[in-house]
């Protein structure tokens, strides 16, 4: 890190667009080599102080010289990215990568080369430099109408307010084209190599090829609330500081917090670079992140059922009203990491009134205040409302003629208890894991959509 911040430094007084830059490949070393040095250090540890992410990933044994060079120099990612653990590295050169989940028919195996275990990628890999080639092309011909030069400028301030958000906010998306080319790819020439497998989609049968999937352009797009716009966003990046930052700064037996939040951003700001703007931007975003968690767990429950199981016909305005939210927030706050130096983001803030600043600021008020108490109550009050509960037992005695129902609220086929089905289902898949890796078989717990999937086919039911 230090010497990446030397690079930083440099490029940053050189101001010189026309020079090579490294620090690019820096930061994808820097996140290579801290995680590395995080696995060596939980291989040293007991099993049992151990998160379940961190077992999978330990490593109990240094690698040798040529294997830790070609983890650190793997050329498809040694630029832009993506980031990976060594375990992943050495399951494919391995290629226990590709070894078939135990009770999988081998008929059902992913298509390969003779001899080879690798499977065909070939098609997913063209599909993703496609995609990734007619983004930058959209970057070359949006960057010629939505530029800094042009929030900047003079008459800029001629158009009414809302049309200089929403060119303030063309600008944020032509931004992220760039990206999305680069990272495609990328992505593209790891999926080529092989690295990017990640196992057999059990519903479809077929491979799957998202292991280093390091944006998903159509989540940022659609994304209704922080977690979903950030998680779509540099995924692989989100990973390192999640599992090398978030989760290692917290206390043990303790849950994340503000705390935890600020020292994360702090450190990706850090990570990219000392301009200014970057600070503004991440800094805002720590912000935002805990007003969107405080909306989410405090006012979107209006929206629902009092059981918090099903929408109300309320519920499409509220998703509106989020999705317009996250995305204007966004592109506000993202502004300075576009404009880099504290004067242009500060004009550019104040051409468009400083509206997140202003609108997170009042949301951080509300939620100190007493209002924050005043809304707990109402939900706690919908929840005891004994009319609705009174409604949804004759709705369903009247479905169910002579059914007694012991709990008549959660109705729709859901169990009595379903956080206790949850958990049964979750550790019998733990136990179907460890059971596997103890006959040598390459598995991991999974995550996500997949873990979602997978309690789901458990339980009977999607979820």
């Amino acid at each position: 890190m230090g010497h990446l911040s030397i690079s930083h430094i440099y490029r940053q007084f050189a101001n010189a667009p026309d020079k090579v830059d490294i620090t690019g490949a820096q930061m994808v070393l820097v996140m290579k080599l801290t995680g590395f040095c995080w696995n060596v250090y939980d291989g040293r540890l007991k099993q049992e102080d151990l998160a379940d992410f961190q077992k999978e990933r330990a490593l109990l044994q240094l690698p040798g010289l040529l294997d830790f060079t070609g983890f650190v120099l793997y050329f498809p990612s040694l630029f832009a990215g993506p980031s990976f653990d060594f375990i992943d590295y050495q399951r494919w050169i391995t290629t226990t990568m590709f070894d078939l989940p135990q009770g999988t028919d081998p008929r059902h195996a992913p298509r390969t080369r003779k001899q080879r275990k690798i499977p065909r990628s070939g098609t997913p890999a063209v599909s993703k430099a496609l995609a990734g080639l007619l983004w930058i092309f959209l970057f070359l011909k949006f960057s010629a109408w939505y530029n800094t030069e042009l929030v900047l400028s003079s008459p800029y301030m001629n158009y009414r307010l809302l049309r200089r958000i929403w060119i303030l906010a063309m600008l944020g998306f032509t931004t992220r084209m760039k990206y999305y080319g680069v990272w495609h790819l990328t992505e593209g020439a790891c999926i080529l190599s092989g690295l990017g497998y990640k196992g057999i989609d059990p519903q479809t049968g077929r491979a799957r090829w998202n292991r280093l999937e390091n944006v998903n352009p159509w989540g940022i797009e659609t994304a209704q609330n922080t977690r979903a716009y950030l998680e779509s966003w540099n995924k692989n990046t989100n990973n390192w500081l999640r599992n090398y930052m978030y989760l290692r700064v917290t206390p043990k037996g303790k849950r994340p917090g503000f705390r935890a939040t600020l020292a994360t951003f702090v450190t990706s700001a850090f990570w990219h670079g000392f301009y200014p703007g970057y600070y503004l931007s991440f800094l805002l975003a720590a912000f935002l992140q805990t007003v969107a968690k405080n909306f989410r767990r405090h006012v979107r429950p209006f929206f629902l059922t009092p059981d918090g199981q099903r929408p109300t016909k309320h519920k499409i305005y509220y998703d509106v009203a989020s999705y317009l939210t996250t995305q204007l927030a966004f592109c506000f706050t993202t502004a300075p990491f576009v404009l880099l130096t504290l004067s242009a983001s500060l004009l550019v803030w104040s051409r468009v009134y400083f509206y997140a600043v202003i609108g997170t600021a009042a949301s951080m008020a509300f939620f100190a205040s007493p209002g924050k108490s005043w809304l707990i109550r109402q939900q706690n009050a919908r929840q005891k409302d004994s009319k609705w509960m009174q409604q949804q037992e004759q709705q369903q005695q009247a479905a169910s003629p002579g059914l007694k129902l012991e709990h008549p609220i959660m109705g729709g086929g859901l169990p009595s208890d379903p956080g206790k089905e949850l958990d049964d289902a979750v550790r019998e898949i733990k136990e179907e894991v460890e059971i596997r890796k103890k006959k040598g078989v390459s598995v991991s717990m999974p995550r996500g959509a997949d873990m979602k999937a997978t309690v789901g086919r458990k339980i009977g039911r999607e979820l």
